[in-house]
This record gives C-alpha cells, structure tokens and sequence, in this order.
C-alpha cells in the first residue's frame, strides 16, 4: 500500500468504507425482511408515537399520571383511526363501483381517440380487479406462510398499539437505557442524535397529516362543486395518498380527473385537473413551507428515490415509511455536521 500514490490509497480507502456500508446496510435489510412481524409494528409504533407525543405531554404536564396519560392516548387514537377508516372505507365501498366504472369509461374513451394505442388502457381497466386479485394472491403466498394475511395485521397492529403505549409511558426510560449502552463520553452526543431523528420524524408525521387533512377537504369541496361522482371517495383516497409524498398526490389526482372526463366530459375534467393542480400549488408554496419549516426538508428526488427503495424492499409499507426514515436520517446527519462544525470552530478558537 505505501508504493501506491496518496490520492490512490484514499479512493481506496473510501471504496472499502462505502463496501462495508453497503454490507452492513444489505445484512440489516435481509434481517429486517426476515424478521418483519416485529420490526413493522416498532416502526409503526415509532410513528405512532412521533405523532401522539405532544398530546401526551400536555396531559402529564396538567398532572395526569404518565400510565393514565399513555392509556388516554391510546384509547383517541383507537377511537379516531377507527373512525377514520370506517369513514374511508365506507366512501370507498359507496363509490367504489363507480369510480371503477368512470375510469373503465374513460380508458374507453381514450381506446376510441387513439385507436390501438389505447387498447392496452382499456384492457387494463376491464380487468383491473382480475389483475388485483393475482397480485393480492401472490403477494399474501410470499408474505404469509399458512397465516391469513388479516389475522397477521391485525396480529401487528394489537402490537404497534401496545407498543405506543409503553414508549409513551417510558420515554424518559428509554433515554437512560439508551445513555446506559452509549460507549465512554458519547452519551450526550448519543442522545442529542436520538432526539434530532425522532423530532424530525415527529413533525414529519404531524405535519404531513395535517397537510393530507387540508389537501382531501380542499379537492373534496371542489369536486363537489363540479358535481363529480364519488367525490368524497376520492376526497379519501387523496388523504391516504398524501402519507406517500408526490406519488400519492400524481395518482389520486389522476384517478379523479379521470373520473370526471368520463362522466362530466373534457370541460370539468379540465377544471378538476385545475382543482388539482391548485391545491398542489398552496401545498408546495405555502403548506409545505408553514407547517413543515421546522422538519427536516429533503428535494424532492431524495424523496422520490426513498420511496422507490422502500416499495422495492417492502412494498406499499416501504413506501409509506421510507420517507420518515429519511427524514431521520437527515436529522441525525445534520445534528453530526453541527456538532462538527461546532467542535471545529471550538478548536480553531483556541
């Protein structure tokens, strides 16, 4: 090594770091794939308890008990998701079969204005619930091995729910436990890079529901006004889709200009494509700037790349947590280049 030239040993020294990481990375992964029915209800769990955290502290700052508060919290949760979902789910299943056949309409209408070049479209439409069901099928043989795939998700959300119950009852344990495990004089450093991560995720996770809640009501009223069928439908599907940044919002957006070009015709269907476009634009000009100043912020290709790795690794829950794990991620990288800069500047001074 010493005959080689200085920039040489340098490429290669960085060739075996990023080698080592590349490993160590592919091993957590393959742990993490291997051992899926507790690593997603911890991750849901985290998120879970990124979100419920502030309440949680009002109530132990008024004087309630950390166990009664971290029961309480619990227990809104459960009464507002399950609400939630009824809500979703019974939007969807009363306008289900006609957003299927408004888009079904619409590939129709396509195949007629651009003759073969449309009939790959109009194909998929017709059997869009056969090709659901092959997929459906094959991704519950490679994920569930002789358990339902609804006993298993039920089995990993009793779990995440018990799990946010005891990390917001132990927080403050769980700050100790993890100073206890910091080598020799990096516990500080340790726990400051804990925080920075789960404060990133934290406001990612309220920031993003609160945008999600704004962005469904804000399309919801401007369907309604087009008079587009299945209008809180979609309303719905734009709030779940806005937890998957970008990709969410292109696909909703899509489904429901669709939507209206098949049964209102071009004139609406360009108007609801201008609700789409309007709210997009109040999201990134002025939600996103207001609501999420204080997180972490990430182009716009990191997070597209995010969640391109996560739906490859996990599919639509890799999706759905790629981007607050990135967002961790950077939390953790810019508390580093604080403390680094800091600890620079430091000795520079003397």
């Amino acid at each position: 090594m010493h005959l080689l030239p200085d920039p040489v040993r340098r490429f290669a020294a960085w060739c075996a770091v990023l080698l080592l990481a590349a490993g160590v990375g592919w091993v957590g992964v393959r742990l993490c794939a291997e051992l899926r029915t507790a690593v997603t209800p911890v991750l849901l769990a985290l998120l879970g308890t990124a979100l419920l955290g502030p309440l949680h502290r009002r109530l132990v700052s008024a004087g309630v008990r950390p166990s009664l508060s971290a029961g309480l919290t619990c227990v809104a949760v459960v009464a507002v998701v399950g609400g939630a979902v009824y809500i979703v789910v019974a939007a969807l299943i009363g306008t289900g079969e006609q957003i299927v056949s408004s888009v079904r309409d619409a590939a129709k209408a396509v195949a007629r204005h651009f003759g073969a070049a449309g009939t790959g479209l109009d194909d998929l439409a017709a059997n869009a619930r056969k090709l659901l069901g092959r997929f459906g099928a094959t991704a519950a043989s490679n994920v569930v091995s002789g358990v339902s795939v609804v006993g298993e998700t039920l089995a990993m959300a009793v779990l995440a729910l018990l799990l946010v119950f005891f990390f917001l009852r132990d927080s403050g344990r769980a700050v100790d436990g993890l100073r206890s495990l910091a080598p020799g004089g990096t516990a500080d450093t340790v726990e400051a890079i804990a925080r920075r991560a789960f404060a990133a995720v934290e406001g990612f996770m309220r920031g993003t529901t609160l945008i999600a809640l704004i962005d469904a009501l804000c399309i919801t009223a401007g369907l309604l006004v087009l008079r587009v069928p299945g209008a809180v439908g979609l309303g719905a599907l734009v709030f779940v889709g806005a937890y998957v940044p970008y990709l969410g919002a292109f696909l909703s957006g899509t489904v429901a200009v669709l939507v209206a070009f098949a049964d209102r015709g071009v004139v609406i269907a360009l108007w609801t494509l201008g609700v789409v476009l309007a709210v997009q634009v109040l999201e990134g000009h002025v939600l996103q700037p207001m609501i999420q100043s204080r997180t972490v912020q990430m182009h716009p290709a990191v997070v597209l790349l995010a969640i391109t790795a996560g739906a490859s690794v996990a599919g639509i829950l890799g999706m759905l947590l790629a981007v607050p794990l990135t967002a961790a991620a950077f939390g953790v990288v810019q508390e580093l280049r604080t403390r680094h800069t800091g600890a620079a500047e430091a000795s520079g001074d003397s």
